[in-house]
């Protein structure tokens, strides 16, 4: 069998390929720093239908990962040679869908490495204080960090979260917020580090009185400028007030760095010779509290010999609240984004649901997947503007949580009204995967789907969870926005398609193979959908 399309590097001309009676072919565009530029042709098709450049760059991974889905006997299908311009891929439209939707479920979950990975700790000062102060900052340096934990768990990095939160009311906020993150049990003992800190103390000047609690002051100065670490540390920071409070910060990150005991949640252990230097700590902190993080992470290398050298500040930016005082704390914007969802639905329904417990439940994730959405949809080191009206919680709002959300439960509800037509007698049974069709999907919006959604996912949950270990300097930034745009980017495109598809047809045999061939396609968008909420803590839901 000929293979009937061809990969090829941006410039050369696919039309030569066109013979009359040919099969429909398909011709991806592909090379180093060279957007993907998808074009069909066939015989019943005067021009090339042509797709809109996609972005981002489609990594060699993305392609390999085509090849390798190929099964025994199909090597004719799919085939891969380098060539002097590149790498060229050869493949059958029906064949690359049948076995990439075929095998989403394995495919789109993030790559494990084969050995340990780094060990990192996870600092997010802002979770020491109470919720009632909690700041917008602050709010949005907790949901960075938690989404860049479970970005880290999933690719089977072994992580420590600190502090262990200790506040009474601090783990009911973050239930809210669906922060996964561990409650306090015991304090780290202090001992050590108070009685190397009472060496290093300077003596208090006559004209200083320390505030009640303090131990002294510890000069830094020196430590900065002797360990040439001078790159991103504010020039005006000379000396850090030592109290009992800091000594438990630093003993409870201590501890973190020391007790690698086998994270049972994983079922794997840290690197037997992994020592001080294999582990890096990211403090996770606001703008408002670097200069304070920045004396803490220096006190540490001084008071403790075995303090990991490797510390980094992933500094969240300001957020600004257009139209309203810069005094609104994290539990009342949690509350407004509340009443707004309820009113939404109030308004839509002509009637109160929030006595349903069902409807208040599903009032409480949307509100949440808003904030969530808000928050991390901009790049953490950026500043954020929110706009708290009442449209911004709309379902047709597209850059909203709440449209991702409302997509997802149209999914649901589309494999339901199947599943009810089937049970009914209208529809057979969902067929094996191999006997699907996959040539009847003519659709531009169905390649969209495939090619901006299902195929990129893999590799950009590996960019989510990348942490430049080795970058110069103190501070480093995080893709925690990625996961954000790339649901709304996908919830714009299904939303799209299904709009003007219309997916479940008449009950007659002859249009099955088209309706089950996009169900298939469906099924991937939906377990892509999926796995991407998971990545931030927000549950999928089946109706709005």
């Amino acid at each position: 069998m000929r293979p009937t399309g061809l990969i090829l590097p941006r410039g050369s001309n696919p039309d030569r390929d066109l013979v009359p009676g040919k099969a429909p072919t398909t011709h991806i565009v592909w090379g180093p720093r060279c957007a993907l530029r998808l074009e069909v042709t066939g015989v019943d098709v005067g021009e090339p239908r042509r797709w809109p450049s996609l972005e981002p760059e489609v990594p060699e991974r993305v392609v390999h990962a085509i090849v390798g889905l190929q099964g025994p006997g199909v090597a004719p299908v799919l085939s891969c040679a380098p060539t002097p311009a590149g790498l060229a891929l050869q493949l059958r439209r029906s064949a690359v869908f049948e076995r990439v939707l075929g095998a989403v479920a394995a495919y789109a979950a993030p790559t494990v490495p084969a050995a340990p990975g780094p060990r990192v700790v996870l600092h997010c000062p802002a979770l020491r204080g109470s919720p009632c102060a909690l700041r917008l900052s602050q709010l949005r340096a907790v949901l960075v960090a938690d989404h860049l934990a479970r970005a880290l768990h999933a690719h089977r990095v072994s992580v420590r979260l600190v502090p262990a939160v200790r506040d009474p009311h601090m783990p009911t906020f973050l239930q809210q917020l669906r922060v996964d993150w561990p409650a306090a049990s015991e304090r780290a003992a202090t001992e050590a580090l108070r009685s190397r800190a009472l060496a290093e103390l300077t003596p208090a000047r006559n004209a200083e009185a320390l505030p009640p609690g303090a131990l002294g002051r510890v000069y830094l100065k020196e430590l900065v400028d002797e360990r040439g670490r001078t790159t991103g540390y504010d020039p005006k920071l000379d000396s850090c007030l030592v109290t009992e409070d800091l000594l438990a910060v630093l003993a409870e990150l201590q501890q973190a760095v020391q007790d690698w005991a086998e994270d049972s949640s994983l079922g794997l252990a840290a690197a037997p010779d992994a020592g001080a230097d294999s582990c890096m700590v990211v403090h996770v902190v606001s703008c408002e509290e670097e200069f304070q993080q920045q004396k803490l992470d220096l006190l540490w290398w001084k008071l403790d010999d075995q303090a990991p050298l490797r510390q980094k500040h992933l500094v969240c930016g300001p957020v600004k609240v257009a139209g309203a005082p810069g005094t609104l704390t994290a539990p009342e914007y949690y509350e407004l984004r509340h009443a707004q969802v309820c009113k939404a639905s109030a308004l839509k329904h002509g009637r109160d649901l929030a006595q349903d417990s069902a409807w208040m439940e599903i009032f409480r994730v949307l509100s949440v997947a808003t904030i969530k959405f808000e928050m991390l949809s901009t790049a953490p080191q950026s500043q954020l503007l929110l706009a708290l009206a009442d449209s911004s919680i709309s379902t047709k709002g597209t850059k909203s949580g709440t449209f991702v959300m409302y997509n997802c439960a149209r999914l649901a509800t589309l494999f339901e009204s199947y599943k009810c037509s089937m049970e009914q007698g209208l529809y057979p049974t969902f067929p094996p995967v191999s006997s699907l069709d996959f040539s009847l999907l003519h659709d531009e919006g169905e390649w969209l789907l495939l090619f901006n959604s299902i195929l990129p996912f893999p590799d950009l949950l590996s960019q989510t969870a990348a942490l430049p270990c080795t970058a110069p300097g103190l501070h480093i930034t995080a893709r925690t926005e990625m996961v954000c745009k790339f649901l709304v980017q996908l919830s714009m495109d299904f939303s799209s398609y299904y709009n003007r598809v219309h997916i479940l047809g008449e009950p007659r045999p002859h249009l099955f193979g088209q309706m089950f061939a996009r169900l298939q396609l469906l099924r991937a968008v939906r377990e892509v959908l999926h796995t991407g909420l998971a990545m931030l803590g927000l549950p999928p839901l089946s109706h709005i």
